[in-house]
């Protein structure tokens, strides 16, 4: 067929190509396979460019009229596709694929079965395709198929890329610039002799390995000249070997230009120089001194050897003597195994450990002796030892004649297919490590148990504190015809200690990290710049507050009331420990990292810090270590309850960062917050629902409220009955879903705990949110460690205890009234 792609531009050889194919052996039987394999008429391996579809090597038995190097226009060939897709093309009968019934190539070329596999080099060079076609359909696009393609398209791109290597070697070997760099690579002395031997070439090592100036020192010479008078006979006589076509080698002593002593190794052949008949002779001499000097010291050595052979036996002895008595005496049992396990040999220490003769031993694996327990590792180890690895360090129990275990830490070594063992028994030891672990987990407990101790004590403390105040105003609250001033007195008092109960135990949680933190971006330095104000009005005249920020913004996501009361908390330690005069220091450093704090490795960053610094009194040494610690105080009685630092500490890890302080007696203290980095928002802040309402008030809205506490659920449902709510309550989460049914209709929202037993609030208001996004859910909380670590999910909260008026509003907020609300019905 005459070549359809005349005049394209030729920018491979394709001649190169056609001949690196037609040169593959394999080709012709691959072909063959194709044909058979598939029922096919015509098979190709084709050159595919851009531009140009050659055939490198067909089997035709349709009559297509393809040979080796005709062409087809790549434009109207699949195989232009698949060069740019790089995937296989397989069409059972092309009348009936999707894809190809209506493409042109199969209508052009007369066919209808068709495989096409992209052969790609091992670098990822497209190359060009193993194709096969037929003007019958056939039943092409199997497994098997297309698999054999596959692996022949690998097979033809692995000698193709092979071949290349080849011709690029032997291309670069024939270039004048690697002779060069085999000359200038080279570490011996290389020169170029005429055929008289005379000197015409020596490269540079060669020119510093014979301490030369330059080459002309040499240039012309007799190179035999260059030798000590009874060395030229030999070097004039390998020379000339080497001339007549032999190659010749030879050995001797010939100093340096500067005299120092060298032995070489001389080998000479002959070449002629391309494109003449002139005849040169190539010498290579390689500096051995450091050999022929080893080898006169080993000649030495063996003649000392020789002497030393004559008391060589009884030394032999001795040595065997002191092997065995080691062998003998030795308090480890000491052992030779086969490469199966079985025991060779065995040392007496087995009978006084286990109480076992050697006898019993010999001839047999330990099998029989390990605890069932340690059975499966010590096969395990058995094996790594027949595998030729080392045992360093491997525990296991053997049986003793008695009955017993005793526990051994073996080390083992395979050698020329024996195993060498040494076995410690480690029982008493291993004891004594048990008894200190019950005893160091004992003290832990101890220690934990002092903690709680602390703890409850300081709780119990605080809150009776608050208790007795609550007791006493109720009392005084049940009294008839108590006025109206006392009344209002006694309630705010109620009031007022509620909140530091609240307050009090948010700083516990903050502590143990379980408070429920509401995380947002904010700008730090504007937050702290706010602080200082306030701080600057409520600490006194003598007190100078100091702000130093960065001229950048810097964010963090945190809790901004967490984050204001750590800096409170801070602050009023300063204060106190200022006793009214001094320098309080309000600093913010961005893009630091977090240094090693409390034996904890550091991070790298971005953390935002925060140090509060001032020239109070300062922390002894041995309080440090506890300041963060629940109840723990420096102040007088009364003056402080000790869960100030706790909050900033627990408030500090709960984020994401840490704190940590600095503090000499008589010189101050420095506090740093550290706190990871974000990219900076806008925050908006979301406008109050009910704003200007007097007392939070409902419309008859209709509130499911889910809480197992009998008496908080019953004071909720009269809470919010009060409010102008219609409620409905429900024990569980299970009763709840039960109630609110498949739409929701008779609830405006939901109110729930989210500690209960079975499902928690929490689960719930995700099941609502799925099934019915449009009902609102409120969620309440003293405490619950799944909020602490996972956040609010996006639900409201409200934290216990809380306040009518809280409830209230929140409530408000959330659950829209019903003149505004629409039915799920009617949304639909």
């Amino acid at each position: 067929m005459s070549a359809l792609a005349a005049g394209f531009p030729e920018p491979h050889d394709f001649q190169a190509d056609i001949d690196l194919v037609g040169g593959i052996e394999a080709v012709p039987t691959i072909l063959d396979v194709v044909c058979r394999v598939t029922g096919m008429g015509f098979a190709a391996v084709a050159r595919v460019t851009e531009d140009r579809w050659v055939a490198c090597r067909v089997k035709d038995e349709i009559g297509f009229g393809l040979e080796p190097g005709d062409e087809l226009e790549v434009a109207s060939t699949i195989c232009h596709e698949i060069r740019q897709s790089r995937t296989a093309v397989v069409i059972n009968h092309v009348a009936e694929d999707a894809a190809y019934c209506n493409h042109p190539t199969p209508a052009r070329y007369g066919f209808q079965s068709y495989v096409s596999m992209p052969i790609v080099l091992p670098d990822g060079t497209f190359f060009g395709t193993l194709c096969a076609i037929d003007p019958r359909p056939a039943q092409v696009d199997r497994m098997e198929v297309v698999g054999t393609f596959r692996m022949f398209a690998d097979l033809i791109a692995f000698h193709v890329d092979a071949h290349r290597r080849v011709a690029r070697a032997a291309e670069t070997t024939r270039g004048a610039a690697f002779v060069q760099g085999i000359l200038a690579a080279s570490p011996d002395c290389v020169k170029v002799l005429s055929a008289d031997g005379k000197v015409e070439y020596m490269n540079e090592r060669g020119i510093a390995l014979n301490q030369l100036g330059s080459l002309q020192d040499v240039l012309g010479l007799e190179f035999a000249d260059m030798w000590p008078e009874e060395e030229r006979a030999k070097i004039r006589d390998a020379v000339q070997l080497a001339a007549t076509g032999s190659t010749s080698r030879t050995e001797g002593f010939c100093p340096t230009a500067r005299g120092e002593p060298r032995w070489w190794e001389a080998s000479f052949a002959s070449f002629r120089v391309e494109g003449t008949d002139e005849l040169k002779i190539v010498g290579i001499s390689r500096d051995v001194t450091e050999r022929v000097k080893a080898e006169r010291e080993r000649s030495d050595a063996a003649a000392a050897l020789e002497a030393l052979n004559a008391t060589l036996a009884e030394h032999v002895q001795a040595r065997t003597q002191e092997r065995d008595r080691i062998w003998q005496v030795s308090h480890d049992m000491l052992g030779v195994a086969d490469g199966n396990g079985v025991w060779l040999s065995v040392n007496p220490a087995w009978k006084a450990i286990l109480g076992w003769q050697p006898g019993e031993v010999v001839g047999r694996t330990s099998e029989w002796l390990e605890h069932p327990d340690d059975r499966e590792r010590t096969r395990a180890e058995v094996a790594r030892l027949a595998a030729g690895q080392t045992t360093l360090a491997f525990e296991n129990r053997f049986r003793t004649r008695d009955g017993g275990y005793r526990t051994l830490s073996w080390r083992a070594v395979p050698t020329d297919g024996l195993v060498y063992c040494v076995a410690r028994d480690v029982t008493e030891q291993r004891e004594r490590t048990l008894l200190l672990e019950q005893a160091e987990e004992a003290l832990r407990q101890s220690q934990k148990l002092e903690a709680v101790g602390q703890l409850t004590g300081g709780v119990a403390h605080d809150f009776n504190n608050l208790l007795t105040i609550i007791r006493s105003s109720v009392d005084f609250l049940r009294r008839p015809n108590l006025p109206e001033e006392r009344r209002a007195r006694y309630m705010d008092a109620v009031s007022d200690t509620v909140d530091r109960a609240a307050k009090l135990t948010g700083q516990l949680l903050a502590f143990a990290r379980r408070q429920t933190l509401k995380p947002e971006v904010f700008e730090v330095g504007s937050q702290l710049s706010a602080v200082a104000d306030m701080l600057d009005t409520v600490t006194g005249a003598r007190i100078s507050v100091m702000t130093e920020l960065p001229d950048a913004p810097c964010f963090v996501k945190a809790d901004l009331s967490q984050f204001e009361t750590a800096l409170i908390n801070m602050a009023v330690n300063a204060r106190d420990a200022m006793d009214g005069e001094g320098t309080f220091t309000l600093r913010l450093t961005c893009s630091s990292g977090l240094p090693p704090i409390r034996g904890h490795a550091p991070a790298p960053g971005p953390f935002a810090a925060v140090s509060l610094a001032d020239t109070g009194t300062g922390i002894a040494a041995e309080q440090l270590a506890r300041i963060f610690e629940p109840f723990f105080t420096t102040k007088e009685v009364g003056k402080g309850t000790g869960l100030g630092l706790s909050q900033v500490f627990g408030f500090a890890k709960q984020s994401g960062g840490d704190v940590d302080v600095e503090s000499a007696v008589g010189r101050g203290t420095t506090f740093t917050l550290y706190l990871p980095e974000v990219e900076g928002v806008t925050r908006t802040e979301p406008a109050s629902a009910n704003e200007g309402e007097t007392f939070p008030t409902g419309d008859g809205q209709c509130v499911l409220v889910v809480e197992d506490n009998v008496e908080v659920g019953r004071f909720a449902t009269q809470i919010l009955e009060d409010f102008g709510y219609r409620t409905s309550w429900a024990a569980n989460a299970e009763e709840a879903l039960e109630r609110i049914g498949s739409d929701g209709a008779d609830f405006d929202a939901v109110f729930s705990d989210v500690v209960m037993p079975g499902m928690g609030g929490i689960e719930l208001a995700k099941i609502l949110q799925r099934r019915l996004p449009d009902l609102p859910v409120l969620l309440a909380s003293g405490y619950s460690h799944v909020l602490a670590q996972d956040g609010l999910h996006g639900f409201e909260l409200l934290h216990k205890p809380y306040s009518a008026d809280q409830l209230g509003r929140i409530l408000g907020k959330v659950a829209p009234s019903r003149q505004r609300r629409r039915s799920p019905r009617e949304s639909r």
